[in-house]
């Protein structure tokens, strides 16, 4: 059964799922004032070509176990230091970290609304791997 979801909620959790595989420097940015091709993009960086390939993988394979959706587009360089997996109302970036400081993908869209951290952790709690594993 495919669970229904809002874009933000989703967004929220595939920035959650990135995050407990350590991706770094978190964003989701609310575009749907700003665009009409999606609502979120969420972006994140990796220290190696590696990471952002193992990234992408571990973020489809999820999203798909979990929701049973499958991106309706994938996009990467060869080198692994770019991927874009769209989700139709959400697009994930996931750049090696000198690509994130030269495109600054969150300047060119500065007009978008930034969700805090602290906000899409508390929404995505639920999906968390560690969830109610407490050490005692």
């Amino acid at each position: 059964m495919t669970e229904e979801i809002t874009s933000y909620k989703f967004a929220c959790i595939a920035a959650r799922f990135l995050d407990e595989k350590l991706a770094k420097n978190i964003s989701i940015l609310n575009i749907s004032n700003v665009s009409s091709f999606a609502d979120y993009f969420v972006i994140c960086s990796a220290q190696t070509n590696t990471q952002v390939k193992a990234l992408t993988e571990n973020l489809t394979d999820k999203v798909k176990t979990k929701f049973s959706r499958l991106p309706i587009g994938r996009e990467n360089d060869i080198k692994n230091r770019w991927n874009l997996i769209d989700y139709g109302d959400v697009v994930v970036h996931i750049l090696h970290q000198d690509e994130r400081e030269t495109y600054a993908i969150e300047k060119f869209w500065n007009h978008a609304f930034s969700i805090p951290e602290e906000t899409w952790l508390k929404e995505s709690e639920e999906y968390s791997e560690y969830e109610n594993k407490s050490v005692k």
